[in-house]
């Protein structure tokens, strides 16, 4: 990286990424999105402060190393692996639940429900439970201390407060609260992770929250305080395991949302970087790869799972996979018979791609155990000077040439051979062909993922892209795409990819409530809960955007505010023409640019159409070419906003599909003030006019709105 040399009157982001290894800082202008420094420190596990730690010499390292004052800090957020791993290795609090409900018969279900079980993490280690009851009729503070005491002798560190109904009034949860925060006590209240029914499963989500309290607690607070003492004025923001940032003292109280934080960090940097619409990405490390999915233009979002059961927690969908760039081989019986789950870094070993040349002399073939009780058929190669070193993903792609010199996993290619050469020996191969069978071996674990995930969100085949982030992204992404004929981009900086992604992070906030047949005001009311949200964790009022979901099985109604800090920053990337444009559509649909026909066109979007397999392909851009919508089988039109309930009625009829005696609704989608709001799923013409009805306040009657309508693709 460049020196940069004095950075005066500008202002600066700063995005820290704290992973398992590493913990890295980037600082980014503002105003032009160019990296101005740099910084990586080791991850602070055994350290009085925790990761804390390793936060504040970072920032610390990457503001003083490129003469970045304090004061030019407009923002600043990192995101955290700490909760994941909380979770993970069992470092959690026993929690105190406190429900609280009607007495009598009617009282015995809500007592039943919010005595849950002690949670097993998957992994031999349990968040430890208790439980008293509470009625709520004449609760009072002295039934309350009882009832905090009671919980306190049979060992609790922390409290959850969870109410039978609490998501309509959570007066007594509060009142909990207030008890329990005067006897020093952190406090978890149900009502505050989630507004949703389902008392177990709220009841649940709040005590993974609380078990995880006090080491959050003292990570936000030495941080905070590090922040400060650092002379940088604004408020540290925490990322969200949804893609989205909050503000420390939400964090505090909800630090269960910050899980899969890294991951989230990771593809919101690539969407920023990359014009990635639909398409599968991949965090690629040295142990593990996150895979996610794209789905017009944002990343996709589901319930966490902790320990077998579902949370009420929004976080990215994400598949976990033991592969990655160190990766090591296995063999047994001169055959390839795996390539992880262990890495290099488990065994000890560098990659042999990353070993000197010099230093390859007489490389022997082994077969030893990385851990007590693995399996003992993972290789190595142990070399004349006693030294041994290990067979990767990374070994074999730089071996194939699949990794660039200009890639973060680039290695010495000769001493790779030479090393895989008794592997490949062994297994009656040429050492390519190993290299090969290595990476089939690692395909043969991620195509299903590509799979399932392309038929869960609808995403076809020839509109799949694959993203790679993370410094491992070589290793894995170009034999993938090359397996499955698909298109990959891995974006510059892919390796510190989590860190700008923090930097560029957007506040996101989510309201979620169960409202059979909303009406126009139940939609107006979450919308309006929802930007108030986000307000409050620093997003400014005319920045924030309100995207409104409704499932139809379960009649909950999401509203996902999203908005940007104080500080308005510009976009990365320039406004691409017409001509641009049409080339990215028509690489969207795999057809010549001739084929595409510019149907619509203003001020902030292109619409291109063309016929393709019998079926009318749409695609909306925006004019920073990013494909917001894409779709095989649809139409749009451009009409006055005085003219958009006829316009729908027109498209539903015009969209509707009757299969097997059933009606498909269609899939609708509207642009207005240039924002793209999905209407997909939504079950009625009714429903979808009162949801969509909500957007047209305060619009001008001759403003021109874009409608797209498409066929179910089920």
């Amino acid at each position: 990286m460049k020196e940069v040399i004095g950075n005066m009157g500008k202002e600066i982001r700063v995005g820290i990424d704290v992973g398992g290894t590493h913990t890295k800082a980037v600082a980014i202008d503002n105003a032009t999105h160019e990296i101005v420094g740099q910084s990586v420190v080791m991850t602070s596990h055994d350290h009085p402060l925790g990761v804390a730690a390793g936060v504040i010499e970072c920032f610390e390292n990457c503001l003083t190393k490129n003469n970045i004052a304090p004061e030019d800090v407009v923002f600043i957020a990192h995101s955290t692996t700490q909760a994941t791993n909380a979770l993970l290795e069992g470092d959690v609090a026993k929690v105190g639940i406190l429900g609280i409900g009607p007495g009598g018969l009617s009282g015995l279900m809500s007592k039943k429900q919010s005595n849950i079980s002690d949670i097993d993490l998957g992994t031999g280690r349990k968040i430890k439970i208790c439980h008293t009851y509470l009625k709520q009729k004449g609760l009072d503070k002295t039934l309350v201390e009882q009832g905090i005491s009671t919980l306190l002798e049979q060992g609790a560190q922390v409290i959850v407060a969870s109410q039978a109904f609490g998501v309509d009034s959570n007066r007594e949860e509060e009142l909990v609260k207030e008890v329990a925060e005067k006897k020093g006590m952190l406090v978890s209240v149900a009502s505050d992770i989630s507004k949703l029914y389902g008392l177990t499963s709220r009841t649940r989500t709040a005590a993974i929250n609380g078990s995880i309290l006090p080491k959050m607690m003292n990570t936000a607070n030495s941080t905070e305080n590090a922040v400060n003492q650092a002379g940088i004025k604004v408020p540290l923001m925490i990322m969200r395991g949804d893609g989205g940032v909050m503000d420390i003292s939400e964090m505090k109280k909800r630090p269960v949302l910050t899980m899969l934080s890294g991951p989230a960090a990771s593809v919101i940097g690539a969407l920023m970087y990359l014009r990635a619409s639909n398409g599968i990405y991949f965090e690629v490390g040295g142990t593990s790869t996150n895979i996610g999915v794209i789905k017009n233009g944002r990343p996709a979002v589901e319930y966490s799972v902790v320990g077998g059961h579902r949370t009420y927690v929004n976080s990215l969908d994400v598949t976990v996979l033991g592969v990655a760039g160190g990766s090591m081989v296995r063999a047994a019986d001169h055959k390839l018979v795996d390539v992880g789950p262990r890495s290099a870094h488990i065994g000890g070993m560098e990659y042999a791609v990353y070993t000197p040349l010099e230093e390859i002399e007489d490389p022997q073939l082994e077969f030893f155990s990385p851990k007590k009780g693995d399996v003992s058929d993972y290789v190595c190669i142990r070399l004349k000077n006693g030294k041994r070193v290990t067979i990767t993903n990374s070994c074999a792609a730089n071996i194939l040439g699949y990794v660039k010199e200009t890639d973060y996993s680039y290695g010495n290619v000769e001493s790779a051979k030479k090393c895989m050469k008794p592997l490949a020996d062994y297994l009656k191969v040429s050492v390519e062909e190993c290299a090969r069978q290595i990476l089939g071996k690692a395909f043969e674990k991620i195509e299903p993922v590509i799979t399932r995930f392309a038929e869960k969100y609808k995403i076809e085949h020839d509109q799949i892209s694959l993203v790679g982030v993370g410094g491992g992204a070589s290793s894995l992404l170009p034999f993938t795409a090359e397996k499955m004929g698909l298109n990959y981009s891995i974006p510059e900086y892919a390796e510190v990819i989590s860190s700008i992604g923090v930097a560029l992070a957007m506040v996101r906030d989510v309201v979620e409530r169960v409202i059979p047949n909303p009406t126009s005001e139940d939609i107006t009311e979450i919308k309006k809960e929802a930007k108030t949200l986000a307000i409050k964790n620093g997003a400014t009022p005319e920045s924030i955007e309100v995207q409104i979901e409704v499932d139809p099985q379960t009649s909950k109604v999401t509203a996902i505010a999203l908005g940007s800090t104080e500080v308005q920053t510009t976009d990365l990337l320039k406004e691409c023409d017409e001509e641009e444009a049409r080339k990215l559509a028509a690489a969207s649909m795999n057809l010549s640019e001739d084929a595409l026909k510019c149907t619509i066109q203003n001020d902030i979007f292109y619409v291109f159409e063309a016929d393709k397999n019998e079926k009318h392909q749409v695609r909306l851009l925006d004019k920073k070419g990013f494909i917001k919508v894409q779709r095989s089988d649809a139409k749009a039109v451009e009409v006055k906003a005085a003219d958009w309930e006829a316009a729908v009625d027109a498209m539903w009829k015009d969209m509707l599909v009757y299969k097997a005696e059933m009606e498909r609704t269609p899939d609708l989608y509207l642009c207005i003030e240039g924002k793209v709001l999905d209407y997909a799923n939504t079950v009625s013409l009714e429903q979808l006019k009162i949801i969509m009805g909500t957007e047209f306040a305060g619009i001008y009657p001759d403003e021109k709105i874009i409608l797209l309508g498409a066929r179910s693709e089920v």
